[in-house]
């Protein structure tokens, strides 16, 4: 991330820019990408946003990978100070549902079902609570068991949960933002479906990539939960892809389609 974070400082403008870690040395931020809940680095970016004298007028956003819900979570908890345009590259807005490298309409679908079915164990709570990557696992064939057990990515997106209202205050803090730019991989293999990275998604009682729901056409967006109609209406949304796999793309690309647009 020192490369990226060099580049983007030697083409913005001279603007500041800070590298998020999440603990006191990166033998911890490594860690806790991991381990620590997600709602739980949602608040710790937080409070350093907040502290940072650099930010308090307001700053751009870019997430990689995980990172992109984690920043996503920011924009929608935290509005002080004001995140302008966040950059989500090859994240995973609508979860995941299979293991990585394994296309369940490819080679071999009998054994990554088998694996799709071993990693349901991701609900168990001791597992939610102590591994990052089960926070938004989301099985869209026993989407009951999802919805009562996701800790971070139900949530987050604000699907209806028994005795749990939706969060208006997500919807209010998102659709500040002035642009939210979503990248997908073209040849993604990591981020299963890869369409999550647009919010698109399995529907609901299937995991085949002909089920895949579009964003305009799925509840999330129809009902509006956390205001991505809102942002799509007034032409804040950007989509946008990249022709290889799970977080390869080039200097000139980041240079000219993410820092020039949307970080100057």
């Amino acid at each position: 991330m020192t490369r990226i974070k060099n580049l983007i400082a030697a083409n913005n403008g001279g603007q500041y820019v800070r590298s998020l870690m999440i603990g006191e040395n990166g033998s911890e931020d490594a860690s806790n990408g991991f381990r620590m809940p997600i709602w739980e680095q949602v608040e710790y970016a937080c409070k350093i946003i907040k502290n940072d004298p650099e930010l308090q007028d307001g700053y751009n956003a870019v997430g990689f990978s995980q990172g992109s819900q984690f920043l996503r979570g920011v924009a929608q908890t935290c509005p002080d100070p004001p995140m302008k345009n966040l950059v989500s590259i090859h994240g995973q807005h609508h979860g995941v549902f299979g293991f990585p490298g394994c296309d369940v309409d490819g080679f071999l679908p009998e054994i990554c079902e088998t694996l799709r079915d071993l990693l349901d164990l991701a609900y168990l709570p001791n597992i939610q609570a102590n591994l990052v990557q089960a926070q938004y696992w989301h099985d869209s064939i026993n989407f009951d068991l999802h919805l009562r057990n996701s800790q971070f990515i139900a949530p987050v997106n604000n699907y209806v949960r028994e005795g749990i209202a939706k969060n208006e205050t997500f919807k209010e803090n998102l659709i500040k933002i002035e642009k939210f730019v979503m990248v997908k991989a073209e040849r993604e293999k990591t981020v299963l479906p890869r369409d999550s990275s647009w919010f698109e998604y399995y529907a609901d009682g299937s995991g085949k990539s002909e089920d895949i729901v579009p964003l305009r056409e799925s509840d999330i967006y129809k009902e509006d939960w956390i205001g991505l109609k809102i942002l799509d209406e007034a032409n804040k949304l950007v989509f946008l892809t990249t022709p290889g796999g799970h977080m390869l793309f080039s200097d000139a690309w980041l240079l000219e389609d993410i820092i020039i647009p949307y970080l100057q």
